[in-house]
C-alpha cells in the first residue's frame, strides 16, 4: 500500500471513530422527554444529567492528553472507544437517577480521552501541510452525527424504548474498535512527520501552560460550544414543547441543522484555504456573529419556517468558526506537544459542555418553560467568543517567528 492510500485508509478510520464518538453523545438529546418522564425529572435535572457527562469528558482533558503524548495516541484511541462503547451500552441499563448519572460521568471520562488522542495521531500521522484538510473532515463528523442522530434515535425509541435504543447504537462503537485495532499501526521509526517548523514550535509542558495564545483558543472554544452544546442539546426538546412538534417531525426538523453544519464544516475548510490563510480569526468573528444574530431573531419570533431557517444558518455559522478555531493549533503545535496542547483547548469546550445544558436547563424553568432566558444566555456567550478573538495573534506573526526559529536550528546544525 502506497503513502497515499495508508493516508486515506487512516483518515477513513479516523473519520469512523469521531462519527461514532459524537453520535453516541447526540443520542441523549433525543431521548430526555422520555428520560425525564421515567424518572421524574425537570428540565433542571434533566440539565444537570447533561452536565455530568461534560464534567468528566473536561476532567479528562489534560490527563488524557499528556497520556496521548507519553503511550502513543493509537493505544489511547483504542481503549477510549472500547471503554465508551460499554457506558452506551449501560446508559440504557441505568437503574436509578444516581445510576444515569454514574454511567454518564464515566462515560464523559472514557469518551473524552479519545479527541486528544485523536488529534496527536493527526500530527503524527500527516504533516503539516495537509492537517488542517484532514482535521475538517474528521471535525464534519460533528454536524453529520447531529444530522443523524435524530433520524436513527426517533424510530429506535418507538420501537424498542430509549433504553433500547442506547443498547441497540452500542453495536456501532464494537465496528469502530475492530478498524481501529486492524487499520491504525503503530508508527515505526521516526514518530510522525517532524519537520524543522515542528522542532521549532517543541515546548515543554510548563512552556505550553503559559501560552496565552493557547489559553485565549480555550477561552473562545469554550463559548462556541457554549452556543453549540446549549443549543443542539436542548433543540430536539424545544420542537417538541415549544414547537409542539410530534416526535417524528421533530427529529427530522433537529437533523436540518446537522447538515447545514455538515455544509458549513466543509466550506470552511475551503475558505481558510482559499481566503482566509492567516486571517482564521476574522472567519471565526464574522459567523460567531451571525449566529449570534440568529438566535436573536429566534428569541423575537414564534414562526416555525423562520424558526428552522435561523437554526439552519446558525449550525452552519457555528461549524465554520468550529473549523477556523481548529485550524489555528494545528498550524501553531507541534506533533510531540499536540496532545497536550489540545487537551488544554478541549478543555474549554468541555466545561462548556458541563455549563451550558445546566445553566439553560434552569433558565428554562426559571422563565416558566420560555427558552428566551436561556437562548439570551447563548447569545452572552457568543459576545465573549468574539472579544476574544480580536485578541489573537496574527497567524502571519506566528509563522514569522516559526521561520526565525527554523533558521536558528538549521544554522545551529550547520556549525556543529
Amino acid at each position: 500500500m502506497n503513502s497515499i492510500s495508508k493516508k486515506y485508509v487512516i483518515t477513513s478510520v479516523l473519520f469512523v471513530g469521531w462519527f461514532v464518538s459524537y453520535l453516541d453523545r447526540f443520542l441523549i438529546n433525543m431521548a430526555l422527554p422520555f428520560i425525564g418522564k421515567e424518572f421524574h425529572m425537570d428540565e433542571v435535572g434533566l440539565g444537570m444529567m447533561l452536565s455530568v457527562f461534560f464534567m468528566g469528558y473536561a476532567i479528562i482533558q489534560l490527563p488524557g492528553g499528556w497520556l496521548s503524548d507519553k503511550i502513543g495516541s493509537r493505544k489511547m484511541m483504542i481503549f477510549s472507544l472500547v471503554m465508551f462503547t460499554i457506558f452506551t451500552a449501560l446508559t440504557g441499563l441505568a437503574w436509578s437517577i444516581v445510576s444515569l448519572f454514574v454511567i454518564r460521568f464515566f462515560f464523559g471520562i472514557f469518551e473524552g480521552s479519545f479527541p486528544t488522542a485523536s488529534f496527536k495521531a493527526v500530527s503524527e500521522y500527516f504533516p503539516k501541510s495537509e492537517r488542517a484538510r484532514v482535521q475538517s473532515v474528521l471535525l464534519a463528523t460533528n454536524p453529520l452525527s447531529l444530522a443523524i442522530a435524530p433520524i436513527v434515535a426517533a424510530p429506535l425509541i418507538i420501537w424498542v424504548g430509549w433504553r433500547g435504543m442506547f443498547i441497540v447504537m452500542s453495536v456501532f462503537g464494537i465496528i469502530a474498535s475492530i478498524l481501529y485495532v486492524l487499520k491504525i499501526k503503530p508508527l515505526s521509526g521516526p514518530k510522525g512527520n517532524v519537520s524543522c517548523e515542528d522542532e521549532a514550535d517543541k515546548k515543554s509542558l510548563k512552556e505550553l501552560l503559559r501560552d496565552s495564545n493557547i489559553w485565549k483558543i480555550s477561552v473562545i472554544n469554550f463559548g462556541v460550544n457554549i452556543l453549540i452544546w446549549g443549543f443542539l442539546s436542548w433543540l430536539p426538546s424545544y420542537m417538541l414543547k415549544v414547537q409542539k412538534l410530534d416526535l417524528l417531525h421533530a427529529g427530522i426538523l433537529s437533523s436540518l441543522p446537522g447538515f447545514a453544519g455538515i455544509a458549513g464544516m466543509l466550506i470552511g475548510g475551503w475558505l481558510l484555504d482559499k481566503w482566509f490563510e492567516n486571517r482564521e480569526k476574522y472567519l471565526l468573528v464574522a459567523s460567531v456573529s451571525i449566529a449570534a444574530v440568529c438566535l436573536f431573531v429566534m428569541i423575537s419570533t414564534s414562526a416555525l419556517p423562520i424558526v428552522v431557517a435561523c437554526q439552519i444558518v446558525m449550525a452552519f455559522c457555528v461549524k465554520l468558526a468550529f473549523i477556523a478555531l481548529w485550524t489555528l493549533p494545528l498550524k501553531m503545535i507541534d506533533s510531540s506537544n499536540m496532545g497536550s496542547a489540545s487537551g488544554i483547548i478541549n478543555l474549554g469546550s468541555q466545561l462548556a459542555g458541563v455549563v451550558s445544558p445546566a445553566v439553560m436547563g434552569y433558565l428554562i424553568v426559571a422563565y416558566s418553560g420560555s427558552y428566551n432566558g436561556a437562548f439570551g444566555f447563548l447569545i452572552g456567550c457568543a459576545v465573549v467568543s468574539v472579544a476574544v478573538s480580536m485578541t489573537l495573534r496574527s497567524n502571519k506573526r506566528i509563522t514569522a517567528d516559526r521561520i526565525g526559529k527554523c533558521n536558528d536550528l538549521d544554522e545551529k546544525r550547520l556549525t556543529t
